[in-house]
């Protein structure tokens, strides 16, 4: 069984009966996706999901779980996702998908607020190994584009098939920006000030557990 598996089968010791549950996005919140199916049949729990992503809606359909749409969603008592980097005081960086806000949100929302992650994901500062995503309002972008170049360096996200740039769920652009180094509380205030700004990838303070895993070694992080 790989790490991702394994960490996220541990994430299963956080879910109780009668909850509401956010899904993250991505490899290993999809085999959270798949255990949590197994757990609620097999336990016969009375669950509901909602998804962060389009793709983790169509994982949570394809496991047939119970899943209720975000502008239903009034309490989220659990939100597990993945992570891009993660520093040992449990600031994260995410956002390699398109969903920064709908993430952002579920994240603060939540009562409890869970990333599952293998080691490799362990950096030392936010922005080591990736640049940081920044959703950006899309008819104004090079002006706010060029506010960000003053103390930054980035560019627009291309998608996949790289014939277009990104276009978030909201259908704002996203950027991938590099900064210098600064205290990152600074540098995220900084950047949200920036004038079409929506939301950033840093996920500052508002981790409350942290799930990592190294060859089968699982670590937790809490506050």
């Amino acid at each position: 069984m790989e790490d991702k598996e394994i960490i996220a089968i541990k994430a299963l010791d956080y879910v109780t009966d009668n909850t509401v549950i956010g899904l993250g996005t991505g490899s290993t919140a999809n085999f959270f996706i798949k255990h949590l199916a197994n757990k609620i049949k097999n336990e016969r729990l009375d669950i509901q999901v909602v998804a962060s992503s389009t793709v983790s809606e169509i994982e949570a359909q394809r496991n047939k779980l119970n899943l209720i749409g975000i502008d239903t969603l009034e309490t989220l008592d659990l939100y597990v996702d993945g992570a891009d980097e993660i520093t040992n005081d449990l600031n994260v960086l995410k956002g390699r998908g398109y969903d920064l806000v709908k993430e952002k949100i579920l994240a603060q929302s939540a009562n409890k607020f869970i990333i599952i992650a293998d080691h490799s994901k362990r950096v030392n500062r936010i922005g080591e190994n990736n640049p940081i995503p920044i959703e950006i309002l899309k008819s104004t972008w090079r002006l706010s584009k060029k506010i960000l170049d003053k103390f930054g360096q980035g560019s627009l996200r291309k998608n996949a098939a790289g014939d277009a740039y990104a276009i978030s769920s909201a259908g704002n652009y996203i950027l991938d920006y590099s900064f210098d180094e600064m205290p990152l509380r600074d540098l995220h205030e900084k950047i949200l000030s920036t004038p079409g700004v929506i939301e950033t990838g840093i996920f500052y303070a508002i981790t409350d557990c942290a799930l990592i895993v190294d060859n089968g070694h699982i670590e937790i992080l809490s506050k």
